[in-house]
């Protein structure tokens, strides 16, 4: 899940940073082809090496530790008192330049339900949850199926396309949009202010202003002219809440909705596409398509590492000594590969989906989990947009060797830069949408 964060630091209140590990004691750098291409390998080599608490590095040389041990992960995740998502936390302060280009994603303390603790960030949830859950299902579904045909329409005729840029990254968002109360015309470049975000690269905080900038309009106009959507709900809340807190909850609702559901839908298809198991999906097989989601969750899951936890005083965890304000950082990916875990998770239980779902921590785990009616909305997207892409055109196939795809340069997110395929021309819809 991507992290909706301030771009400027705060002035947190918390100790000067030394490194958690030590200097030179052997820290991974957090970054670099081997994250891209083969994670779980590289996961591999971390837990021989380092156990299921890894000393890291981030860039910059800023210190942290990646928890790769699900039982680990699951007990940081359980125990919101003595590891917060509270970055005001945070021992590194001192040494982290306004500029760094992780800190849209790592955060700044603000009053936002992704970036507060304890009763505050119920209240947050308080507000935010019931407000998503009164999004009806079948809405979405409908909303879902508009907009995947004006997508498909947009190609249909030319028998090629890249599913990853027309389709899978432009769908989330715009459903998105609607659900929050966005006229449709704002989607396209929420999308792209987004990708920026989640790329960390050096425009990422002016996308954030550019964000925040969205969601500002969006309270005014809903303050105003009130709708039947997530937004005008929010409003209604009784509790007190500011401008600025409503559109930080709505930043972290569309933020961590958008990238990680397209990349489900891209992984997704992948794994039809390119496994002889998954090939049933392509010639109707609905059950398929529900087994490769899954799957996708268990071994290709959209959010590899999350940001992340801070311990709240001294404490042990994995075998290694954790300093108060030792920034964790969730190694989803890698727990989901535990041996541990999987032995006792049988692989037919993983593809059919049932057992495997619940033990997955592809949505994170405790407190601070991705809420369930957020988790449904983004299974409704994921699978309404695989569906429609396989009914409108159901000889789908790779436009090139699978060997070529190539993988986001991101050690966080776990997507394909591009998805080239073909197919046989169809005839648009022909529906004013």
């Amino acid at each position: 899940m991507t992290n909706p964060s301030s771009a400027t630091p705060a002035s947190p209140t918390g100790t000067g940073g030394g490194c958690p590990m030590g200097a030179g004691a052997g820290a991974v750098a957090l970054g670099g082809p081997g994250f891209d291409t083969e994670p779980q390998e590289l996961y591999r080599s971390m837990r021989r090496e380092h156990g299921p608490v890894v000393p890291v590095e981030l860039p910059g040389g800023v210190p942290a530790w990646l928890v790769i041990g699900y039982r680990e992960l699951h007990q940081v995740t359980s125990d919101g008192e003595l590891f917060p998502r509270d970055v005001s936390l945070w021992n590194q302060w001192g040494n982290i330049p306004a500029d760094w280009p992780l800190l849209p994603m790592v955060g700044t303390p603000m009053p936002s339900i992704y970036f507060t603790a304890g009763a505050e960030h119920r209240r947050h949830a308080d507000m935010v949850v019931p407000a998503l859950e009164g999004a009806d299902p079948f809405e979405i579904r409908q909303h879902c199926e508009q907009l995947a045909d004006r997508l498909i329409d947009a190609v249909c005729s030319r028998g090629t396309a890249d599913l990853v840029a027309e389709y899978a990254e432009p769908l989330p968002v715009l459903v998105l949009a609607r659900l929050v109360g966005f006229p449709d015309d704002e989607g396209a470049d929420i999308a792209r202010v987004l990708k920026d975000l989640a790329d960390g690269g050096p425009g990422a905080q002016k996308a954030h202003l550019r964000f925040g900038e969205h969601m500002q309009r969006l309270v005014a106009d809903r303050r105003a002219r009130p709708g039947d959507d997530v937004t005008s709900r929010m409003l209604a809340h009784p509790g007190p809440f500011t401008d600025e807190e409503y559109a930080l909850d709505l930043m972290a609702i569309t933020a961590a909705g958008h990238l990680t559901t397209a990349d489900w839908i891209s992984n997704s298809t992948r794994l039809m596409l390119t496994e002889d198991q998954f090939a049933d999906a392509l010639s109707g097989g609905r059950h398929s398509v529900a087994e490769a989601m899954n799957e996708v969750l268990w071994e290709d899951g959209p959010t590899q590492i999350l940001a992340g936890r801070w311990a709240a005083r001294d404490t042990r965890l994995g075998g290694r000594s954790i300093a108060r304000g030792d920034m964790l950082l969730l190694g989803l990916g890698a727990a989901n590969a535990d041996p541990h875990i999987r032995q006792q998770v049988t692989a037919s239980a993983v593809r059919s989906g049932q057992g495997g779902n619940s033990a997955h921590l592809a949505f994170s785990h405790g407190e601070y989990r991705c809420p369930f009616p957020a988790q449904e909305i983004a299974e409704i997207i994921a699978r309404t947009g695989i569906e429609v892409l396989l009914d409108r055109l159901p000889d789908l196939e790779l436009a090139v060797p699978a060997t070529d795809l190539v993988r986001r340069p991101s050690a966080f997110l776990r997507g394909t830069t591009a998805l080239p395929v073909r197919f046989t021309p169809v005839r648009t819809t022909g529906d004013a949408l």
